[in-house]
């Protein structure tokens, strides 16, 4: 499987204005392109192609007086805004057709974006040098600050610009079967909260971090200061890039925990069970900021791709499903209970539970019943019997829509109802 391996850069004055000029031109030929497919369909002209749009944006616009300065930039960087363009307007139209859940239209990008990106593939003939820099076209040799060996030859590089004004590459590379832990014969259920982060099915709790309500107070002040500064000012400038930086050291550290507790459980485990939450609507109620401060959705993201790099079953136990009213010794439903019973007895079997441990157990148990009843259905289909290690199908976390012409919404432009073109 492809894995990114991101690591910090330290480019020089020179090479960041170059790498400033590539996010520029990048952006332009990007707003470019989507200029020219909103015009077409304004005017009722069939959806411009790629290789269209490229020579029009870009081969023959370097010949323009207007444009000239395009090739300041490795063209590769300027086909690569077009291809990104591609999978936006992909992404949009599968969310139409049903095939994954819906966003908005393609937006123009702007020179006051937070993020700012440019991908480097291997026709712009980029390498690691032998003093272990990143050589750029049109950049040049770029220290980078490596963390640890990657595992394979990388075959694109991406650099990232964060609003703190930090500069990263990020590297896609191959693994290979060398990185699978050994075997293990572990099972585990996780039953996700706010004061425990992580309730696992053989007792143990991890107590939740909560990184942003530790450093709320320095992120408070950090604002207060910002709000004092005239706007256009350069001590303005300054004030956002302090408060950009106090948010990422958050979002850092609650990186760093995520990854660090699923490696660990997924080392542990063979087959790991979670709740599928609806963080969506609880990020909609008075727990808005403890939920987000927790970010469930990264941590249950990593279990799964690690599931499958490290060959383990990874499953998602429907947020419907009972686990705090089930007894986990004689299975009696014992009906729902407020939050604040952290404890109860069984009134069938007697079992005194814990309430979090007990619907971590649960998970576990209806976990290992949805992977046999995929291993099941592979196997009336002729395909293996055991669980074949791969992420839990989309169809399983959203509903199945019946397929029914794009009607328009407050949300959607009207050019929706069109016929929806395949990229």
């Amino acid at each position: 499987m492809q894995l990114r391996y991101t690591f910090r850069i330290e480019p020089g004055p020179g090479q960041r204005s170059a790498l400033a000029r590539a996010f520029g031109c990048a952006r332009v030929v990007y707003n470019d392109a989507l200029r020219a497919r909103e015009t077409a369909r304004a005017q009722g002209l069939p959806f411009p192609k790629t290789g269209d749009l490229s020579k029009l944006l870009i081969t023959d616009a370097k010949q323009t007086s207007e444009r000239v300065w395009l090739g300041e930039v490795s063209a590769v960087v300027l086909q690569q805004a077009l291809r990104d363009l591609d999978s936006a307007y992909r992404n949009f139209f599968d969310g139409l057709k049903g095939k994954r859940p819906r966003m908005g239209a393609p937006r123009f990008k702007s020179r006051r974006d937070s993020r700012q990106a440019v991908r480097f593939t291997a026709n712009a003939r980029w390498s690691l040098t032998p003093g272990s820099k990143l050589r750029l076209p049109k950049i040049g040799d770029v220290k980078v600050r490596w963390s640890r060996p990657l595992p394979s030859a990388p075959s694109s590089v991406t650099v990232i610009k964060d609003a703190a004004g930090r500069y990263f590459a990020s590297f896609v590379v191959q693994t290979d079967a060398s990185e699978v832990p050994p075997e293990t014969t572990g099972e585990v259920g996780i039953d996700l909260g706010l004061t425990h982060f992580a309730v696992l099915s053989d007792g143990r709790k991890i107590t939740s971090p909560k990184f942003f309500r530790r450093a709320e107070k320095k992120l408070r002040k950090a604002q207060q200061s910002l709000a004092r500064k005239t706007k256009g000012s350069n001590n303005r400038r300054k004030a956002v890039v302090k408060v950009a930086r106090a948010h990422a050291r958050v979002a850092d550290a609650r990186r760093d925990f995520h990854h660090k507790l699923s490696t660990t459980i997924i080392r542990e485990n063979q087959a790991v069970h979670v709740e599928d939450l609806a963080v969506k609507g609880l990020a909609r109620t008075r727990l808005a900021k403890s939920v987000h401060d927790a970010g469930w959705a990264a941590f249950v993201g990593m279990l799964e791709y690690k599931a499958v790099r490290y060959g383990c079953t990874f499953t998602r136990v429907d947020r419907f499903f009972p686990s705090s009213q089930l007894c986990s010794a004689c299975g009696v439903k014992d009906g729902p209970k407020p939050l604040n019973v952290r404890e109860w007895i069984c009134r069938a079997c007697g079992a005194v539970h814990d309430r979090d441990v007990n619907a971590a157990r649960n998970i576990r148990t209806e976990g290992s019943k949805v992977a046999a009843g995929q291993a099941e259905t592979q196997n009336a289909c002729g395909a293996q019997v055991r669980p074949v290690p791969v992420p839990a199908q989309r169809a399983t976390r959203t509903p199945v829509r019946k397929k029914q012409e794009p009607t328009r919404s407050p949300s959607q432009p009207a050019w929706c109802r069109r016929e929806i073109p395949d990229l």
